[in-house]
């Protein structure tokens, strides 16, 4: 089986925070829901929804939004981001 290996692109990315929900959700074109202390056990579960190319998709507190090379968005996951991603010079 032939093997690739992804070509390297920079990347435009934000991690969301209850500090920056509104301006990531301009940002993306979505929608900021300030949930704070709504959660089963009270829990700030604040979230932006974020129109992506499959569909309406979640970013939670703490998670990655980002635009990818065509100028979509798309939310990812700390742990994923962090083995993924590294800042660009």
């Amino acid at each position: 089986m032939p093997k690739f290996r992804k070509k390297p692109t920079v990347i435009e990315a934000q991690q969301l925070s209850r500090g920056n929900g509104p301006e990531l959700a301009a940002w993306c074109g979505g929608s900021w829901l300030s949930l704070y202390g709504r959660g089963d056990r009270g829990e700030d579960i604040s979230h932006v929804v974020i129109p992506t190319l499959e569909g309406v998709m979640r970013a939670d507190l703490n998670d990655w939004i980002v635009k990818g090379v065509v100028g979509e968005f798309y939310p990812v996951k700390p742990d994923i981001f962090a083995q993924l991603h590294e800042p660009a010079d």
